[in-house]
């Protein structure tokens, strides 16, 4: 597996450092979080400006493919083939297992990138 580009592992060093907190939608920390809130203020902590909606992070990365994933990579789940159907975003952080907030009751957790159904978009940002 490539290691990780030097943003990327203090993204992932943000996100695992909110392991655990809780999930409310539309929250961007410092002890609540949304999904692309998560990913906003991970990035952030890297240099990197994200907007805080999923569909719009697809739209500031560089699309990739699933076989071209490396850790840090944004990794997307929408209700179609269109990006602008996009409701999910989870960071990759090898392995095959992404950090993300789930959801509500759901804190913030690392789990396979399978977990619930196959994701539909990846992206590379920084």
């Amino acid at each position: 597996m490539p290691r990780p580009a030097q943003g990327a592992v203090k993204a992932i060093a943000f996100a695992k450092e909110q392991l655990g907190e809780p999930y409310r939608w539309g929250a961007a920390g410092p002890s609540a979080w949304d999904c692309s809130g998560l990913m906003m203020r991970a990035w952030g902590a890297a240099g990197v400006t994200l907007p805080h909606y999923s569909a719009a992070q697809y739209t500031a990365g560089t699309p990739i493919k699933v076989g071209e994933l490396r850790p840090g990579d944004l990794v997307f789940w929408g209700s179609s083939n269109n990006p602008s159907s996009i409701y999910h975003v989870a960071m990759y952080i090898g392995d095959g297992k992404i950090i993300h907030a789930p959801r509500t009751g759901r804190p913030v957790s690392i789990d396979s990138m399978y977990y619930w159904i196959t994701p539909s978009f990846f992206a590379r940002v920084g």
